[in-house]
């Protein structure tokens, strides 16, 4: 059985680590470099860096912080925000990223999937996919749409076709945030990470809402995912990623501990 894995995320805005719910009243909460630093030393699998506020100012992302990340740590390292080209990309990956996590660009052109997928290959390009739930309509037939630009424009997209046309464009990986449970710290979205991660043949990290180390376990084995994402729980000092693993393991949801497989 694979492992799964722990991702702490770190929301990054003007430099500064940021945190906020359901995409609002972002406060900053520390140094996202010395942040990484401290997830690594505990044992996370990935880190994930999201410049949020990239797209909706419609500028580039701040290439030195994730130099900076880069520099700190030897685990892969995904960023997004404000990547919207391949030469973006390509700045990134340069930069010390492994992967890059394309939502709102992708949305708006998803060739951009394609092109990064056939330049830096599958493996380096992540699907990061911002859903609310809304009534189901023949538009929207699974009950969840895709918001872009840090939740300020919905696209009356459907969450599940948007996710099934990104594995023919060529996506690695699925990022799958719930702007609904996003930093509740009341439990993963448990229905739509089931619907998408038994839907596409590929792996999907659960993000949005973990405060307790029950909600990972629910988000790795009901919901069906191969990942999930981390942030309040461990920015606040609560759990470390090495007790968020005891937990999983202890109940036989198995994640690596000390460079096991």
């Amino acid at each position: 059985m694979l492992s799964k894995r722990i991702i702490p995320c770190l929301d990054v805005r003007a430099g500064r680590l940021t945190k906020g719910v359901r995409f609002a009243d972002n406060r900053d909460i520390g140094d996202p470099v010395e942040s990484a630093a401290r997830y690594y030393d505990e044992g996370a699998d990935e880190i994930v860096f999201y410049d949020i506020t990239a797209s909706a100012e419609e500028r580039g992302i701040f290439l030195d912080v994730v130099e900076k990340v880069a520099s700190r740590i030897a685990i892969p390292f995904s960023v997004g925000g404000g990547i919207s080209s391949v030469k973006d990309m390509r700045d990134v990956l340069n930069a010390g990223a492994e992967k890059v996590s394309l939502n709102s660009p992708a949305v708006l052109n998803p060739a951009l999937i394609s092109a990064g997928a056939e330049d830096f290959g599958s493996q380096a390009v992540v699907l990061g996919m911002d859903v609310r739930r809304v009534p189901v309509s023949e538009a929207i037939p699974s009950g969840y749409e895709i918001v872009i630009q840090g939740g300020r424009r919905p696209m009356g997209l459907d969450a599940l076709a948007w996710a099934r046309r990104a594995v023919e464009l060529g996506a690695g990986e699925i990022c799958l945030n719930s702007i609904d449970a996003d930093g509740t710290r009341e439990g993963y979205e448990l229905t739509l990470t089931r619907l998408i991660a038994t839907n596409v043949r590929l792996p999907v990290i659960a993000s949005g809402g973990a405060g307790k180390p029950e909600h990972l376990y629910a988000a790795l084995t009901e919901g069906r995912a191969g990942a999930a994402l981390v942030a309040s729980i461990v920015h606040y000092g609560e759990y470390s990623i090495r007790e968020l693993k005891e937990y999983l393991n202890a109940r036989g949801c198995k994640a690596r501990l000390d460079g096991s497989a």
